[in-house]
């Protein structure tokens, strides 16, 4: 059997994924988490085979699930399962230490068999991201900092994402500097544009973090 986690911040979300695993005979879904904390706990726990993972999650972010996971239980296998289609995100996600991605526009099949492949080693991307490269500049980026990055040009304030992330503000002004200079971008306006063209934000419309 291949023992199977979600972490999705949508309980409706989590019950669509588990009856459509649980239908596969191998397949046997043990735990659910809502945000990182949960996932890591969730790990030592139940100890599973694979997690599948969304990006977007209560107070915290799916690339701090997939890091504390794996830092807890370093043979886990990580599928990405994600509405973002971005290079970036899809480059993020692979450093945090996932090991495919999957958009939520997949097919069914597509997930289940990500979950047989990752479990063999095989990289999994959906067809939809498989020719995302990371641009260079977001690529110098650590997972935290794209993180904030992401909070911010979506309209967030440097009080907001501390309390998401659970970090200081000055942690978060000191890790902004940080990314302004390796994006060289000297002003958040000029970092909305960059984000704008690399795919994190999209300007005519709200965009969910």
């Amino acid at each position: 059997m291949i023992r199977i986690v979600l972490v999705d911040d949508h309980a409706v979300v989590r019950s669509g994924y588990r009856r459509l695993l649980c239908a596969e005979p191998d397949f046997d879904v043990v735990g659910e988490a809502a945000s990182a904390p949960e996932a890591n706990a969730l790990v030592q726990q139940v100890r599973p085979d694979v997690a599948i993972v969304d990006l977007s999650l209560k107070g915290s972010s799916g690339l701090e699930a997939i890091a504390g996971m794996r830092a807890r239980q370093p043979g886990l296998r990580v599928l990405v399962l994600s509405m973002h289609d971005s290079a970036g995100h899809v480059a993020q996600a692979l450093k945090a230490g996932a090991h495919g991605y999957l958009t939520k526009r997949s097919e069914p099949e597509e997930l289940i068999t990500g979950i047989r492949a990752v479990m063999n080693g095989t990289r999994v991307l959906s067809s939809d991201v498989a020719a995302a490269v990371a641009p260079a500049p977001l690529d110098g980026l650590t997972p935290r900092e794209f993180d904030m990055l992401r909070l911010l040009v979506h309209g967030e304030s440097v009080q907001a994402i501390a309390a998401q992330l659970t970090v200081s503000p000055k942690t978060v002004l000191n890790t902004l500097t940080s990314v302004r200079q390796k994006l060289g971008a000297d002003n958040d306006f000029r970092l909305m544009h960059l984000a704008a063209r690399l795919g994190i934000v999209e300007f005519g419309g709200a965009v969910p973090a």
